[in-house]
């Protein structure tokens, strides 16, 4: 029964959504969450069978430019292609420092930085795509110290046997699929493979800034399971999702998760997108149904090559969810305490000199009473910080970010970023892990309050590269 009403309500979101934006416009493709562009195969010729002379399908997107878009590569060609494969490699270090200075080096409450002070390698990302006819595979292993934080909140490796995380954190997309030649084309895809909801991408180098606004923060960078994609024209993608939960390797319940991605592009300077999933996420509570939905414009509002601003554009996004059942309610009452998301973001972005150079700035908030989708701080922080129904959370952040690129194949940047919280929640001076700084058994962390404080300034300098 569960899993019926699930997959109404995405059915109905999916349907109100496509609606609106009209099924006759031609969209879009996407295979990830920042959007790194997909191979769809196409017909190899014309149907010579009818009478009247027909056209080949367009290749999704493949009408404009989309390199300016927020969470999408800017690479115009991959450089690692070959017949059967086309290969990736990024490598992302940074340096981040925090004006807060944790004595123990540890950063709170962020997926693209862990460690503070000093030089980190944050993201190693190593793979590529088989294609081959209708058939294709994508296999991406993931290093560095985003390979352990980003899954830290997943609990689910400790229901079972075996060992989730060992057999599956090293690996950030692994899917085979089939793709058929109906409409603009038609993709079935198994495995793991990145989330496109809070619009940012999971490698940062397809990004305007580098630290995510809370939005992106705290909602997925994966799923796992099926994902089938399909696109009614070249302008236009509809995808549906049966996962096993809400960034999650494994599943805390006995139900599905289920969710859909709306993606149109009607012009070259425009995306709109909508995401929505449903799920029963909550541990050791079957009764606890949630809900979300996530949604996106982009609008690039100039174009001037040769000028000394040769581009510029927004991003704006926002998300509302709820969990209902089990012993809370979305909005308070008879139910039980308050358990919603509300979050919003914006950016805005310049070009200069012919895209050598970019500056964002932007930031977002959030507000999420029951702290369901708030990141736990790190260390023994992780005890303190609870994540009771009707707990409150409220945050912002704003940021600016400098990025040269003197290629495609590479990004230096430089962040400030400042973030502050209802709550303390970001690690202080005297650090989340013990009186010296360290975790046992070189420290003693008898008797230890970490240290949280309600907000931090921080610097991040560092540089992307990627074939």
């Amino acid at each position: 029964m569960k899993k019926i009403i699930l997959i109404a309500i995405i059915i109905t979101q999916a349907g109100l959504f496509a609606q609106n934006n009209d099924l006759s416009s031609n969209l879009l493709k996407d295979e990830k969450k920042a959007g790194e562009n997909a191979i769809v195969s196409l017909p190899d010729s014309i149907n010579k069978t009818s009478s009247v002379s027909e056209e080949a399908p367009k290749e999704p997107f493949s009408f404009g430019d989309f390199t300016w878009l927020q969470g999408n590569n800017r690479q115009h060609n991959a450089l690692l292609d070959t017949k059967y494969f086309t290969g990736t490699l990024t490598i992302d270090g940074n340096y981040n420092y925090s004006f807060n200075r944790p004595k123990d080096h540890t950063n709170v409450g962020s997926t693209a930085t862990f460690r503070e002070g000093e030089f980190n390698l944050s993201y190693i990302e190593l793979g590529g795509d088989f294609h081959y006819d209708d058939v294709h595979a994508r296999l991406v292993m993931e290093f560095g110290s985003r390979a352990t934080g980003v899954p830290r909140n997943d609990n689910t490796p400790l229901r079972g046997q075996f060992d989730l995380y060992t057999a599956l954190r090293f690996i950030t997309e692994g899917y085979a699929g089939t793709h058929f030649n109906v409409w603009n084309g038609i993709n079935v895809d198994v495995g793991i493979f990145k989330s496109y909801v809070g619009l940012l991408s999971y490698n940062n180098f397809e990004n305007w800034n580098y630290q995510p606004s809370f939005t992106s923060d705290n909602t997925p960078w994966f799923f796992s399971g099926i994902r089938i994609q399909t696109f009614p024209s070249d302008k236009l993608k509809i995808e549906y999702w049966i996962v096993n939960g809400w960034q999650t390797y494994g599943m805390y319940n006995e139900v599905s998760g289920l969710g859909f991605q709306v993606l149109w592009r009607p012009q070259e300077y425009l995306q709109l997108t909508t995401n929505g999933y449903g799920g029963y996420d909550t541990p050791n509570n079957a009764d606890r149904l949630r809900l979300h939905s996530d949604n996106s414009v982009e609008v690039r509002y100039l174009k001037q090559p040769g000028s000394f601003i040769s581009k510029a554009a927004f991003s704006l996004t926002g998300d509302i969810g709820v969990e209902t059942g089990g012993g809370v309610t979305p909005f308070g009452g008879s139910g039980g305490p308050a358990q919603n998301f509300i979050s919003g973001m914006f950016y805005n972005r310049l070009w200069f000199n012919n895209d050598l150079i970019g500056w964002t700035f932007g930031g977002g908030f959030i507000h999420n009473p029951g702290r369901y989708l708030v990141l736990l701080p790190t260390g023994a922080a992780a005890a303190t910080f609870t994540q009771n129904p009707g707990d409150k959370f409220d945050g912002w952040d704003v940021s600016t970010t400098i990025q040269y690129m003197p290629n495609e194949y590479s990004t230096w940047f430089a962040e400030i970023v400042h973030r502050e919280a209802n709550v303390p929640y970001f690690a202080g001076r005297g650090g989340v892990t013990s009186p010296n700084g360290y975790n046992a058994p070189l420290g003693d962390a008898t008797g230890f309050i970490p240290d949280l404080v309600k907000a931090e300034t921080r610097l991040i300098f560092g540089l992307i590269f990627r074939f």
